[in-house]
């Protein structure tokens, strides 16, 4: 057996172990704490909200137990039980270009990816979103929407594989530094268009008409210095019962968008501080940080590509047969999170020191206790637990856990 397969497997069952043994914790944690209200928040939510959301909880984590164990599976079917393999011998039969060849192989394997992904979202959005009373959607809005998703992956991705694909073959052996300027191009564009071109797509966004509301945002945008395309409401309603508010968009497109979930649930003021925090992270340039960090990482992990594609064992060793550029990036791009998966926690400590930023941004902007009556009423409209476990908090969550944030608001 090629020691690289070896090396895979091992890294594997070890992210896969501890994976599983997080959220076993998680499980006992949550499960523990489930019959009484943590005394921070005895006032402000009921035994009965805190169970519907520790069982809202329980029931993901459980989900996310059979998850870990069908993407495993499906990644050595993709790997070492020669699916990839089988695709590509296929696709070289037909006798096309290797750049050619490569682009077919691709898309097509993106196309079947999202078919064995299907049950799972199915199960996932009509049993347990249903079941808690979240899920808003039909069954012909659902494949409405997978439809539309595949038409924009066949317009957007083909072009994109194919500048890539070329690059990898004709642009010398520091290939990885021209993929690289097209890749964070690609992304800055795709954050630019999104809000104007795809997200109008999926939902209607149509501009917030109430004149009190929107005079109390509009002042708060210019006493902070951040111009945008428009305040915009989503009909989030549509498809789910959770609710959120978030800016999009980069450059003369960004927008900022309210889910009408959210403006049902919380008053006037605590809207305004739900927005004070998200502009804490304009003001912060977390937007701009996150981008830098992104554009290091795929540098450093296209430079390590570069390097690997050069290894016959790459290959072997995770069942592909004939080496050739896309499937070095394929392998790279199923494989690179089981061996990145320990990064988690230093990613998740950043994005939660972020949002304390923004959280402390807010409370000068607004009454903190404002912004905890709005996180609380966030916390109990979206079923979010109070009492996660901390270790799989550390290495799963990007905002801190309810009581913390809570006790750092606190303290402002």
């Amino acid at each position: 057996m090629n020691e690289f397969t070896i090396i895979f497997v091992i890294a594997l069952i070890l992210s896969l172990d501890v994976q599983w043994w997080l959220k076993l914790r998680h499980l006992r944690h949550v499960q523990h704490h489930q019959h009484a209200v943590p005394e921070a928040f005895s006032e402000k939510i009921s035994l009965s909200e805190h169970q519907k959301a520790a069982e809202y909880t329980l029931t993901k984590t459980k989900f996310g137990l059979i998850s870990l164990v069908v993407e495993a599976i499906i990644l050595l079917i993709w790997t070492l039980g020669g699916l990839l393999d089988f695709l590509d011998q296929n696709w070289q039969s037909v006798g096309w270009s290797p750049l050619w060849t490569g682009v077919a192989v691709m898309v097509s394997m993106t196309f079947i990816a999202s078919i064995l992904d299907l049950p799972m979202s199915l199960y996932d959005t009509f049993r347990i979103e249903s079941k808690f009373g979240f899920n808003r959607m039909t069954l012909g809005l659902f494949f409405k929407d997978l439809l539309k998703s595949w038409l924009i992956t066949l317009l957007v991705l083909p072009p994109l594989i194919t500048l890539i694909l070329w690059l990898m073959a004709h642009a010398g052996a520091y290939w990885w530094l021209s993929v690289w300027a097209v890749w964070i191009s690609f992304s800055l564009l795709m954050l630019w268009a999104y809000p104007a071109f795809i997200a109008p797509l999926f939902n209607k966004f149509t501009p917030l008409e109430n004149n009190e509301l929107k005079q109390r945002i509009e002042s708060l945008l210019q006493r902070n210095g951040f111009a945008s395309q428009g305040i915009f409401v989503m009909d989030g309603s549509t498809r789910s019962g959770h609710g959120n508010a978030y800016f999009t968009g980069l450059g003369n497109q960004k927008r900022i968008v309210f889910f009408d979930t959210l403006l049902e649930g919380l008053t006037h003021e605590e809207i305004e501080a739900v927005l004070a925090h998200e502009i804490g992270h304009f003001k912060h340039k977390h937007i701009q940080k996150r981008i830098v960090t992104m554009a290091i990482l795929s540098l450093a992990s296209l430079a390590l590509l570069g390097w690997l594609m050069q290894q016959t064992w790459f290959y072997s060793g995770l069942g592909v047969s004939t080496p050739s550029t896309h499937t070095a990036l394929i392998l790279f791009m199923l494989i690179i999170p089981v061996f990145t998966f320990f990064l988690n926690p230093i990613m998740a400590w950043a994005s939660r020191r972020h949002e304390f930023q923004a959280d402390e941004f807010a409370a000068q902007q607004a009454k903190p206790e404002t912004l905890i009556q709005a996180l609380v009423k966030l916390y109990r409209e979206n079923a979010s637990t109070l009492t996660p476990d901390p270790l799989h908090s550390a290495f799963y969550d990007s905002h801190p856990p309810a009581s913390m944030r809570i006790a750092h608001l606190t303290k402002q």
